[in-house]
């Protein structure tokens, strides 16, 4: 059975997601990652080789959160983007691979 959310908590500072899932798993997931890894076309594209690296995102905050049917949220940042959807299944997984998906955009930006 997929992960299903419990909560969406937003911290005041609007900079990092709370997500809580019913198998007991929680992700404290920044804006920043949230912004560079959105499921958009825009930075997924629309193969793997097609992604792009989004850059100058360390000061994103999100704006809102809009439900999406039962399945999904639209994250808005503050940046102007908001067209990507966030299944339950792809905040999981940005939560369960963080360390490496993070790791890698950081070395990518000579964050290491």
């Amino acid at each position: 059975m997929p992960p299903w959310p419990t909560e969406l908590r937003l911290s005041h500072d609007k900079r990092t997601l709370t997500v809580s899932f019913d198998g007991g798993a929680q992700f404290a997931l920044p804006a920043e990652y949230l912004r560079v890894e959105s499921p958009s076309a825009e930075v997924q594209g629309h193969s793997p080789a097609q992604k792009i690296t989004v850059t100058g995102k360390e000061a994103v905050a999100i704006q809102a959160i809009e439900p999406v049917g039962n399945y999904a949220v639209r994250l808005i940042f503050d940046d102007g983007h908001a067209t990507g959807l966030y299944t339950w299944d792809y905040l999981h997984q940005l939560g369960r691979d963080a360390d490496t998906l993070w790791a890698a955009y950081r070395a990518g930006q000579g964050r290491g």
